[in-house]
């Protein structure tokens, strides 16, 4: 009887060890880090904004060239980009396991190394949850015109 109970007992937490590490990405998560990720560049908090990214972080930009996490990182916080305002619309998701695509619409105005801009993209941004950390991976956005 108590080889059964120990061996039940280990099971157990075995189980709640796993379940914790394997759970899949939540909308939830998602939400919450578009939210902080956007109110890092809102408030040019560069270590806010770092906290999000994942230490692989890719942007595509609009020039079809790319920036890494310290470039975008050094951005947020550089005096080179202002934002005066900034929004998202159409937030949608796709969760596939511990990978989400969000879909959004990305509006800002602001003035970036001397020239204002009043952009409004289409953005893909691919979330990542690994070892139950949920990070930014990679961000596109393409021009509405």
């Amino acid at each position: 009887m108590n080889k059964l109970l120990f061996a039940s007992l280990i099971f157990t937490l075995l189980s709640a060890c796993t379940s914790q590490e394997s759970a899949p990405l939540t909308e939830n998560e998602v939400h919450a880090i578009m939210e902080k990720f956007d109110r890092g560049w809102k408030t040019k908090n560069a270590a806010l904004v770092d906290s999000v990214l994942s230490p692989h972080y890719l942007y595509f930009t609009q020039s079809g060239k790319t920036f890494d996490r310290a470039a975008l990182v050094a951005t947020a916080g550089s005096d080179v980009y202002t934002l005066q305002t900034m929004e998202r619309d159409q937030l949608t998701i796709q969760l596939e396991g511990n990978t989400g695509v969000v879909n959004t619409i990305w509006k800002g105005k602001g003035i970036y190394h001397g020239e204002t801009f009043d952009d409004r993209q289409r953005c893909s941004v691919t979330i990542t949850k690994w070892n139950g950390k949920v990070q930014i991976l990679a961000e596109h956005c393409t021009p509405i015109k």
